[in-house]
């Protein structure tokens, strides 16, 4: 009995200075961390913690340990880790990015060119518009133009009227007339008086917009005319037509209305964020659905001062040159309007930015296989290109090619690490 109880204190012994050696040894080898290249560090300089990131992948940090509204455990971000002043750092292995078809650009000074492409529609050039209106009142005798859209010609005869002012102010002139040549071995005073009356009816008749064809041949006449002519002002479209065969009008009524087509306006709507760069004399171009293989070219003569709430949307007129009449009235028109800053300004391809929303990043390359994160803040765009004004400094390279994918795949990462980042 004595013998077991001593044999059994032995293996006690044994085991306790076993489990002591035990002990020693692996307090000595936890005491000592490997470093990169291959030397030993020592327990006092191990990684220091930076702070701690969203695991998943908010814009948010804290200097000491937290939780989320989720309640997963902060990432701890060490030194070395992190070079980016304002967002973290990804590593992907290379085969993982060449996998992905990852591309990079360099952020450069460019000159944003841009096309503002819209919709307009096509209107006659007021300037050119002309109001057939008679001073006077009387009755249409005949109409030589009695269809709206026909083609006249300047001086071509549009209609015939019968006007008892007229005839009256006719009769007027013939007797003033008539009394200079009686009384031409009077005293000065009288011939001049009489002379003065032939002039003021023949002003009369002048200040009616008779044309000075019509007045020379009512003057010529020996009797007066009972009728009288209206000529057409210019050469264009008739776009109205009030005159009938036979009805009466008033002084001032309008009979018709004549568009000199050889010069058009396009009538184009712009978005309220491209407006900034249209500018009064810039060339565009027009193309309608009519001739679609046809591209004109106008100019813009004025920036409307006014803005469409509903569609949000500010008018600017174009002048077009329309010599062959292609473009009319009412027409739909395509307008390309292209714009460009004279200064250089520093940019990043469109792709390269993603929008959250709340915020605008682009990732930079810091080297092969890691990718900071940066936000950036965007100013003017062009078709292809984004102007940066914070974020980014000339040279760097940022992804244009699968960044989502980077950014997707950082997030995952972000929040599987933070699942297991309290077992850790």
């Amino acid at each position: 009995m004595k013998q077991v109880t001593k044999r059994m204190l032995w293996v006690l012994v044994v085991t306790l200075m076993a489990g002591g050696i035990g002990y020693w040894w692996t307090s000595q080898k936890q005491e000592k961390i490997s470093s990169p290249d291959g030397g030993d560090l020592k327990k006092g300089s191990a990684r220091k913690i930076l702070y701690y990131r969203n695991s998943m992948g908010l814009p948010d940090t804290s200097p000491v340990p937290k939780k989320d509204l989720m309640g997963m455990d902060y990432v701890a971000v060490y030194e070395g880790e992190d070079t980016q002043p304002n967002g973290h750092s990804i590593k992907i292995s290379i085969e993982k990015v060449q996998k992905l078809g990852v591309k990079t650009e360099q952020v450069a000074m460019r000159v944003l060119d841009k096309t503002v492409r819209t919709f307009g529609r096509v209107e006659a050039n007021e300037r050119k518009l002309y109001t057939i209106a008679p001073k006077f009142e009387g009755w249409i005798e005949k109409l030589h133009v009695n269809t709206t859209g026909e083609l006249v010609a300047k001086g071509q005869a549009l209609f015939d009227v019968y006007s008892p002012e007229l005839v009256s102010a006719q009769r007027e002139y013939h007797i003033a007339t008539q009394g200079v040549v009686s009384l031409k071995d009077a005293d000065d005073r009288t011939q001049q008086s009489m002379q003065a009356l032939a002039e003021a009816s023949l002003l009369r008749l002048k200040n009616w917009d008779i044309s000075d064809e019509e007045v020379k041949r009512l003057t010529q006449s020996e009797t007066p005319q009972r009728t009288l002519t209206f000529r057409a002002p210019v050469s264009g479209i008739v776009l109205e037509k009030k005159a009938v065969q036979g009805m009466r009008f008033m002084p001032g009524e309008m009979l018709y209305q004549i568009a000199d087509l050889a010069t058009v306006w396009v009538i184009a709507d712009v978005f309220e964020q491209d407006i900034a760069l249209v500018k009064t004399g810039a060339k565009a171009k027009v193309k309608v659905t009519a001739y679609p293989n046809t591209l004109l070219e106008g100019e813009i003569t004025y920036v409307y001062p006014t803005l469409n709430s509903a569609t949000r949307t500010v008018p600017v007129r174009l002048e077009i040159s329309n010599p062959k009449g292609l473009l009319k009235p009412a027409m739909f028109a395509e307008v390309e309007i292209p714009v460009a800053d004279k200064k250089k300004v520093l940019t990043v391809p469109t792709s390269a930015v993603l929008d959250s929303g709340t915020r605008q990043i682009v990732l930079v390359q810091v080297a092969e296989g890691r990718f900071g994160v940066r936000t950036v803040t965007l100013g003017m765009r062009s078709d292809s290109t984004v102007e940066i004004r914070d974020g980014v400094a000339e040279g760097e390279r940022v992804v244009v090619s699968a960044n989502f994918l980077i950014d997707a795949e950082s997030n995952l990462k972000a929040a599987l690490g933070g699942l297991g980042h309290s077992e850790h």
